[in-house]
């Protein structure tokens, strides 16, 4: 677990600080999920997936993505979910020197 960086921040530029979320999305024979990577200053979408696969391989591809076409943020932010928790998504961040953010634990939503 990594702490909440975000309290009383002004996010007042692109690439200050990125977020990323899980979502599933129902079908008729069962679930895909989307993860997307957004710009808290812009509130861009800068890269997003679907998977029928809710694993941390699908979850480190968008913010791969994401960096190498926008550049690098200062801060990442997601929730304590098992994918972004991971030492391959938090690897990715590390890799990149970019301090990483988590939500605390049962919050549904942050908004800066």
């Amino acid at each position: 677990m990594y702490p909440y960086l975000l309290r009383g921040i002004d996010v007042s530029y692109a690439n200050h600080v990125w977020c990323s979320d899980l979502t599933y999305i129902r079908l008729t024979g069962g679930f895909v999920y989307l993860t997307a990577v957004m710009d808290w200053y812009s509130r861009y979408v800068l890269s997003w997936e679907i998977s029928v696969f809710m694993d941390s391989d699908f979850c480190v591809s968008v913010p791969e993505r994401a960096l190498r076409c926008h550049g690098t943020p200062d801060i990442f932010n997601t929730d304590q979910g098992s994918q972004y928790t991971s030492s391959d998504f938090t690897g990715t961040l590390k890799d990149h020197d970019i301090k990483i953010s988590m939500d605390g634990k049962e919050r549904a939503m942050d908004k800066p």
